[in-house]
């Protein structure tokens, strides 16, 4: 049997993390065994659905990786579900209902219900095995608000039916529509899928994720905020599914390969920002410097002391907006030249040795004059440690009376990477200058 998923979001808002979640299940499981994949817009709802809300699903999805085999609007069916009512009410499986309308209880409307047989249905789910359900409870409910107008559970077993659905892999939220699903698709005569019915996207309370919780839900918030979509895939592929080993590093291409539905979870999965933002800087740090500074979006004045940066920021950053962020705040001090104010210069100055800070960087000038260019933070470091151990040695300033003026006097912030690191950036000559002009500022 050839495997069908499908993909079904409503566009009735943004694309919110678990639908992604179980849009690349459904991805993942198709591609694995060599299936196809329905797209499929469930625009029923006319009042909430737009086509803006549409284009950023799709938008969302491929941004993700995710891709389809064909499309379908729901809105654009109904022709098709008129044809199956008619079917079904010829054979007496359904029947017309005048009833008093629930908007306007002057007048009536002619709604379509299913004769239900009030049976006992037992369906297979993948992942928690049979599940059973009276449906004698539901009576004789409507699957059409009019012989024009099929409402949700019909609309999707028609759906289903005419794609050839073999896998209906979806939110456990949604086991409760099952057992009517299962009534029409007996009316219909249509041939019953395989269920399969994925665990929730829980917060830190518990709860299912949502906007209450606090917690960013739409894929494009975290597409804004600078996160890969490779991470976010890597991420949301282990929520909720495990591989046969404990690993948790896998390319799109990786998951498909490992996917199984033997892997899929039955209890709830944690939504972890503090998790997904390792994930992130992980991916992060496999970029090339040229990837980095192109996929996010980063600029500077100069471009080739920012490709030295790029490894400073893959070391820092979680996100790309957080690495856009030091290159605007901390970071700057590597494209302007600071203004050091002189009782910051001086502020682990002794009493009772009012020169030291200005005899120290007389020395570290004298020290960095004697490197040669290019060299690295390491090597800076050996060459500029000993005078700052020296002070550590006398009992006196310690070590931060040589190493603070040092990277003050460099950045101009009481925030920045270490000295060494600055002048390996910065460069010899452009080091000294503003150490002079530190000493300078002193001799005033």
């Amino acid at each position: 049997m050839s495997v069908v998923t499908r993909i079904p979001p409503s566009p009735t808002g943004r694309l919110h993390i678990g639908t992604a979640r179980t849009a690349l299940f459904n991805f993942l499981f198709a591609r694995h065994n060599g299936g196809t994949i329905v797209f499929r817009s469930e625009d029923t709802d006319r009042a909430r659905s737009t086509k803006e809300h549409e284009e950023e699903i799709l938008e969302g999805l491929t941004w993700l990786g995710i891709s389809w085999d064909s499309f379908s609007r729901q809105s654009e069916r109904g022709e098709r579900y008129r044809e199956l009512l008619e079917q079904i009410i010829k054979e007496d499986k359904a029947y017309i209902s005048t009833e008093p309308s629930r908007e306007d209880a002057t007048r009536t409307v002619d709604v379509v219900r299913l004769r239900n047989p009030g049976t006992t249905v037992t369906f297979a789910d993948l992942v928690r095995g049979d599940i059973t359900f009276d449906t004698a409870e539901l009576g004789d409910f409507v699957i059409a608000r009019s012989i024009n107008d099929a409402l949700y559970h019909f609309a999707v077993v028609a759906d289903d039916m005419d794609a050839g659905v073999t896998h209906v892999i979806r939110g456990e939220d949604h086991i409760s529509n099952t057992p009517r699903q299962i009534l029409i698709q007996e009316a219909l005569g249509a041939p019953r899928p395989a269920y399969v019915h994925l665990p929730l996207i829980l917060d830190e309370k518990r709860a299912k994720l949502s906007k209450r919780s606090g917690t960013a839900v739409s894929v494009s918030d975290y597409r804004d905020e600078g996160f890969l979509p490779e991470a976010l895939v890597n991420y949301l592929a282990l929520l909720g599914w495990s591989p046969r080993d404990d690993r948790e590093d896998f390319s799109m291409a990786e998951l498909i390969e490992a996917f199984t539905l033997e892997g899929v979870q039955k209890s709830g999965a944690a939504w972890s920002r503090e998790k997904l933002l390792s994930v992130n800087q992980h991916w992060m740090r496999k970029l090339s410097t040229s990837d980095f500074v192109t996929r996010g979006n980063l600029s500077a004045p100069n471009t080739e002391k920012l490709s030295k940066i790029v490894p400073l920021l893959q070391e820092r950053a979680q996100t790309f907006a957080e690495a856009r962020g030091m290159l605007t705040g901390e970071l700057a001090c590597l494209f302007e030249a600071p203004n050091p104010a002189r009782e910051r210069l001086t502020a682990k100055e002794l009493p009772d040795r009012p020169n030291m800070t200005k005899t120290a960087l007389e020395s570290l000038s004298a020290a960095l004059e004697a490197l040669p260019e290019g060299v690295s933070a390491e090597e800076v470091k050996r060459s500029l440690m000993p005078l700052a151990d020296a002070e550590e040695a006398s009992g006196k300033g310690g070590r931060g009376a040589v190493l603070w003026p040092l990277r003050y006097a460099l950045s101009g912030a009481d925030r920045s990477p270490d000295p060494f690191t600055l002048i390996s950036i910065l460069g010899k000559e452009e080091s000294i200058a503003r150490v002079q002009r530190a000493i300078a500022i002193l001799n005033k």
